[in-house]
Order: structure tokens, then C-alpha cells, then sequence
């Protein structure tokens, strides 16, 4: 092997570790100054970047300057949702100092499927865990586990509720309910037409009496209901069912009720959202996606139970070779709570952000989003060229000129073509609207009248 070949290895000493850290970090502080005045969205690179992009690696060392300099040209391509301007779907923009804490979990590289293969780092993360559930009013004993995501997490709630019960069991969704819990439905072994659809109400809620129905119609069918999922923040238009009535109904009917709290979940940490979630204590399981409403980088999902042991005996099994492992009391095996047995120390980027900034922090700045939607709604209702049907529950505002949906589609257009804001669409009761979301901790006041402004002049 040269001296050339092997100027980078594997293991790197000191100075090499301190001198790429300070690179990055320097290009990060960098990266982060630049995104109020970035692209919203940007796709002109694309066809030049990509050739590079898929050639395979060297066989030598590359320069870090220089891959530093192609991720940073290949991020800017598609839409920026880390910068203000990002108002589609759910942005969160993704806390730098949850990234750090990334960077030092994956540094220190431990184990936490097992809670005696780290139990500190697991009793961090556990107490991240049972401080939400105490924050969502579940009981004492309650718990669950940080993943990837609001999909894996619905998995598991979904394998929680129907563990023990008959295999042709029943479950019950809005025709508002993220698809993911017909996608858990599906991948649990469950045939599309257990999936009951219910109808909303014209302020886009489950209609709680058609439930009902529809629970006892299947009883007198010989089926078996055993799961009625409620939302916290629905994805298109952020809308809060009735959850007080749905856990109501679930336990009246003995069924387990399932929260999807991914957007509205953070909320919860805000006087208004308790007001608006009211109810949510109720459940059995809750889903919520920090990567949404606390601003976390994408990744970062949350189950919470209200009895982690039927959680635990959905998911446990055991192999000879765990025999040198055992339980420690107190601390949970994540491994035997979800779907993943290998396991990274996931918590870092909940629990240091969190005693970093202190939870003060966040409900500040969830308290403006929902200030700038209740703006943004007002302000369009105001003017006589745009339908605005439903007054935001959080902060999801929909909108439409009167008038045709190709028109609808070409105002999308144009708004996104000006690379300062990024909106979406959706469609309800046959109608295209538009789709703005407040949720970025770095939106403010003066984006949102920017936003206001293009929609007024594209209209």
C-alpha cells in the first residue's frame, strides 16, 4: 500500500477527527446562515449534478473539501425544508442542536436494543419517553419507544391492539386518516376490507355516531372490532377529530383507541393544543413525529402506550445466543417493544435539545405558528377572490380562488415558481386547495406576509 492509499484511514487520530469536525461544522454554520435567503426550491442543477452523483466510489482517498462542496450543491436541488419559505405538507426545519446530538450518539456508536448493553443512555431516553406520556395525561406506568418515524410506530400500535385478539378483527379510520395506519393494516396480515372507512362530518371530522353504526353492524356480522384510530392534526387540513366521543366509544365497545398525533402531538406542550387534544389521554396508544411539531430532523418518531406490556408481548421473542443478556429493572429492551432489534442510542436528539433550550422554548415557538396560521386564515378570508372553508384547528390553512381547479393548479404554479415559498395542495369533497402550513421554527411574521403577498399577486 503507498503513502497516498492510506493518508485516511479507517481510524483516524485526533487531529484528523478535530480537523474534519471543525470543517464541518463550519460548513454547517454556513449552510444554516444561508437558508433564509436560499431557494424555496430549486431544481436547475439536477441534470449536470447527477452524472457525478451516481459515479461509484474510488479506490484512493478523496478530499473532504471537495465532497463537502458536492453535498452541499446536490442539498440546495428540491425543495429546501429547512429554510422559512418551506410551507408544504409538515415543516419542522430541523433544530442544529439536534444534530449535534445526532453526530454525538453515532459517535459513541452504543447498542440500546438491550438496556444492559447501555443502560445510562437507555435510562436518558426512557426518561424522554415516560415525560411525554406524562405530558399527554396517560397513567403512571406508561411508556414506549423513540423510532424512526410515524410509520414504524403505527406498526407497532397496530400489532399492540390486535395481539391476542381473532384474526378477523376490524379496525376504523376517517377518510382524513393518514394512510399509514392502512398501510400498518396491510403489512400486520390484515385483508383491505377489515379496513372500515368512516365518513366525516362537514367540519372534516370522524363522524362519531357513523362509527358507532358501523362498529355494530359488524358485531351483528360475526366480525371482530378492535381498533379505532382517532387524529390529532389531520394531514390535509390539520383538522382535530373528536376525540373525547371516539375514546369514549372505543371503550364503551371494548376497543383499542389509537391517537395519530405525528403533526398535533408536539401541541400538546401549548395551552391551546391541551385545549385542542383534549381527550388524548384517553388512548392507548399515541403516535407523534417530533420531526414535525418539535422541529426535529427527519427520523424521529415517538410511540407512546398505555400499557407497555402488551407492546412488550406483541413484539418479544429470544435466541440462545441473548443468553448472556438480562433485564434490568426499570429500564425497557427496546428491541422487545418495536419491530427493530438492532438499535442506535436514538434519544440524544430528543433529550438534549430539550434540556438545552428548555420546553419553554418550544411552546414560544408553537405558540407563534399558531398565531401566523389564525393570520394567514383571516387575512385570506378577508379577501373576496378565495374560498376559506375551515378555520384552522392548528396551523394548516386551506384555500382555493373561486373558480375552476386548473386555475387552483396554475396559482400553485406560480406561487412555487417564485422560489421564495413552497406551498402544497390537497383535495376535499372533490375540490383542489392549496395548503399552507406554519410550523418551521425559523418561518416569522415577515415570511409569512412574503407568503401573503406572492398569493395575493399570482391570484
Amino acid at each position: 500500500m503507498t503513502t497516498d492509499e492510506s493518508a485516511l484511514p479507517l481510524e483516524l487520530d485526533r487531529s484528523a477527527v478535530a480537523r474534519l469536525g471543525r470543517q464541518a461544522v463550519d460548513f454547517l454554520a454556513d449552510w444554516v446562515a444561508e437558508l433564509d435567503s436560499a431557494p424555496a426550491s430549486d431544481y436547475g442543477q439536477v441534470d449536470r449534478l447527477a452524472p457525478a452523483l451516481l459515479r461509484p466510489p474510488p479506490d484512493g482517498p478523496g478530499d473532504f473539501g471537495a465532497l463537502l462542496e458536492t453535498f452541499r450543491q446536490a442539498a440546495g436541488q428540491g425543495v429546501n425544508t429547512a429554510g422559512p419559505g418551506y410551507l408544504a405538507y409538515f415543516p419542522a426545519g430541523g433544530l442544529v442542536t439536534a444534530a449535534l446530538a445526532e453526530l454525538l450518539a453515532q459517535a459513541a456508536n452504543r447498542f440500546t436494543g438491550v438496556a444492559q448493553m447501555s443502560p445510562a443512555l437507555v435510562a436518558m431516553e426512557h426518561g424522554v419517553v415516560t415525560w411525554f406520556c406524562d405530558r399527554f395525561g396517560l397513567p403512571a406506568g406508561a411508556g414506549g419507544l423513540v423510532t424512526t418515524g410515524g410509520s414504524p410506530a403505527t406498526l407497532s400500535a397496530l400489532l399492540a391492539a390486535r395481539h391476542g385478539r381473532p384474526g378477523d378483527g376490524t379496525l376504523y379510520v376517517s377518510e382524513h386518516t393518514h394512510y399509514c395506519v392502512a398501510k400498518a393494516a396491510r403489512i400486520a396480515g390484515l385483508p383491505p376490507e377489515r379496513i372500515r372507512v368512516v365518513p366525516a362530518t362537514a367540519d372534516l371530522r370522524m363522524d362519531v355516531a357513523a362509527a358507532a353504526r358501523m362498529i355494530a353492524d359488524d358485531r351483528a356480522a360475526g366480525l371482530h372490532p378492535f381498533l379505532l384510530a382517532g387524529t390529532a392534526g389531520t394531514t390535509s387540513s390539520g383538522t382535530v377529530d373528536p376525540l373525547p366521543e371516539l375514546g369514549e366509544l372505543a371503550r364503551r365497545e371494548g376497543l383499542w383507541f389509537h391517537v395519530d398525533a405525528a403533526y398535533g402531538g408536539g401541541f400538546q406542550l401549548t395551552e391551546r393544543g391541551r385545549t385542542r387534544l383534549a381527550g388524548i389521554e384517553a388512548a392507548d396508544s399515541i403516535v407523534l413525529d417530533p420531526h414535525k411539531s418539535l422541529f426535529l430532523p427527519y427520523g424521529t418518531g415517538l410511540l407512546l402506550v398505555r400499557d407497555p406490556a402488551v407492546l412488550h408481548a406483541a413484539h418479544a421473542a429470544d435466541g440462545r445466543y441473548l443468553q448472556d443478556l438480562r433485564e434490568l429493572d426499570g429500564l425497557p429492551d427496546y428491541g422487545h417493544l418495536g419491530v427493530e432489534l438492532t438499535r442506535e442510542f436514538r434519544g440524544l436528539r430528543l433529550w438534549l435539545p430539550l434540556h438545552l433550550h428548555g420546553v419553554r422554548a418550544f411552546e414560544r415557538e408553537l405558540d407563534e405558528k399558531l398565531d401566523l396560521a389564525g393570520h394567514v386564515h383571516r387575512r385570506l378570508a378577508q379577501d373576496p377572490r378565495f374560498e376559506v372553508p375551515w378555520r384552522p384547528d392548528l396551523t394548516v390553512v386551506l384555500f382555493r380562488l373561486r373558480g375552476t381547479d386548473e386555475r387552483n393548479r396554475r396559482l400553485l404554479a406560480d406561487v412555487n415558481d417564485t422560489q421564495r415559498v413552497f406551498l402544497s395542495s390537497t383535495t376535499v369533497a372533490g375540490k383542489f386547495f392549496l395548503r399552507l402550513c406554519v410550523l418551521s421554527f425559523r418561518t416569522h411574521a415577515d415570511r409569512v406576509e412574503e407568503a401573503l403577498g406572492i398569493i395575493r399577486t399570482a391570484a
